[in-house]
């Protein structure tokens, strides 16, 4: 497991802020918010991230039946807050067998949701057709949230996004089969807001994609 930030678009290494540079900086995209090293799924270690970010958290809530959190991740420092959330679960997925989801909340250009999908990023829009309608729908936070598919991405999973307060929200699933949990109107919502209610979450076991957002 990694012990130390990372870049959220490549996963690379990167500088802390120093003499020559005032963020942290990757060899290949220049300044950027650093993946923090993620930790076992429990209510501790989402309340850290809960504390830290500026950005929603967003959650299945209630989870699908079955369906259990497996991690949080997030980008950004102590100085500037969370500019990016990741919230894993997993469970049974709807055509059998077990899914996992992946739900990222993240301010434009940060790309962690990207690498998630499989993209080189950092934004979906390029991947994106909204001039139809859209193939998924949330409730984010109590309001209708469209979703649309995100192209190009590897055949493994199958990705959605849209926006919501302001932020990307994406929503990248495996196997690609698992799409379908998309389009039950999943219920989000940011975990900021559930005050004691995450004590109730259930927690498993550390999801592997989370811990390697470019595989």
């Amino acid at each position: 497991m990694r012990g130390e930030p990372s870049c959220p678009k490549c996963g690379g290494r990167v500088r802390a802020p120093g003499l020559f540079a005032d963020t942290w900086q990757c060899d290949g995209h220049g300044a950027v918010h650093p993946l923090q090293p993620v930790i076992p799924p429990s209510i501790d270690a989402l309340a850290v991230v809960l504390g830290r970010t500026q950005v929603p958290v967003w959650m299945p809530w209630p989870l699908p039946v079955g369906w259990l959190f497996t991690g949080v991740a997030c980008a950004g420092d102590d100085r500037s807050g969370g500019r990016a959330t990741a919230v894993a679960c997993s469970g049974p997925a709807p055509l059998g067998g077990g899914g996992e989801l992946i739900l990222v909340a993240e301010e434009l250009g940060v790309g962690l949701g990207a690498a998630y999908a499989g993209l080189t990023g950092p934004d979906p829009t390029p991947h994106m057709d909204v001039s139809g309608t859209p193939q998924a729908r949330t409730t984010a936070a109590g309001r209708p949230t469209p979703l649309w598919n995100v192209a190009d991405v590897p055949p493994d999973r199958a990705v959605f996004a849209g926006e919501a307060r302001g932020l990307w929200l994406w929503a990248i699933s495996w196997p690609a089969e698992s799409g379908p949990l998309l389009y039950d109107e999943l219920v989000l919502t940011d975990l900021r807001e559930a005050g004691a209610e995450i004590d109730l979450i259930p927690c498993g076991a550390l999801s592997p994609k989370l811990l390697s957002p470019n595989s």
